[in-house]
């Protein structure tokens, strides 16, 4: 069985012994590995909830921004009818003074040929007014419509302006709390690690930069991360917790969890 000696060691191999028959070093660097990444999975899920909230806000402000965008649209919709009821109310007024003036003309024509093409003059432009009439009368249900959604999309935008100014309050106050476990996580685990024999951190850490994981656990005599089944042998040594064991495939750390011990009342 390879042993830790007086120089640096690689732990290259499957497991690494005790330094001194008299002492367990291992054990001990097994449970802090174990301790370690724990802390380590913990600090990175705390890490993944903070970067998540700035996505998450930029969602609620995109969501605001569609909001204000729908009820900016119907405003500006509102000021189009407008100004297209105002044009054609111009263009009616034109064709009423024109249809008067023809109007007027008849008095003065000399022949019936005249007449009758003043007539027709007559009922082109009154053709026209009735199309703007109809026109003016479009805009006008046109822009009794849109100040109706304009009403429901202000009641709508300072509704959601309202609650996403709390969720977004909500998610600052958990922003800051995250900070706080973050921090406190952080000096726990370079506590730990302090207590971790240099050759074992060592390999914990090229572990997880290989993996994102260096310590996995093994029920049923089975990785639980990469789901190699062990050979007998290895998982009845793995079982006694007092070696630095690898996982063949995956090359994590392996330890076992023993069953709780049942409670006699």
């Amino acid at each position: 069985m390879p042993r830790l000696g007086q120089g640096p060691c690689p732990i290259s191999g499957r497991r690494v012994a005790a330094r001194d028959a008299r002492i367990s070093p291992v054990h001990a660097d097994l449970e802090k590995l174990i301790q370690l990444q724990h802390t380590e999975t913990e600090l990175r899920q705390v890490e993944n909830e903070l970067t998540a909230i700035p996505e998450r806000k930029a969602e609620l402000e995109e969501r605001l921004r569609q909001e204000r965008a729908r009820l900016d649209a119907a405003k500006e919709g509102l000021v189009i009818s407008q100004k297209a009821r105002r044009q054609f109310e111009s263009e009616l007024q034109d064709l009423e003074s024109k249809r008067a003036k023809y109007k007027g003309q008849l008095m003065d024509v000399k022949t019936n040929k005249e007449y009758t093409a003043m007539l027709h003059e007559i009922e082109a432009v009154e053709r026209e007014v009735r199309g703007r009439e109809d026109q003016v009368l479009v805009e006008m249900e046109k822009a009794e419509q849109l100040s109706t959604e304009i009403k429901r999309e202000e009641a709508a935008f300072k509704a959601v302006e309202a609650a996403l100014r709390g969720e977004s309050g909500s998610l600052d106050e958990k922003a800051a709390a995250l900070r706080q476990q973050a921090t406190r996580l952080g000096a726990d685990r370079d506590t730990v690690a302090a207590t971790v024999s240099a050759a074992a951190l060592e390999l914990f850490h090229r572990i997880a930069k290989l993996r994102g994981s260096a310590v996995a656990e093994v029920k049923d005599a089975t990785c639980q991360l990469c789901h190699l089944k062990l050979r007998l042998q290895m998982f009845v040594e793995l079982k006694h917790n007092d070696a630095i064991i690898q996982c063949p495939s995956c090359s994590r750390i392996l330890y076992f969890e023993p069953a709780p011990t049942p409670v006699v009342p």
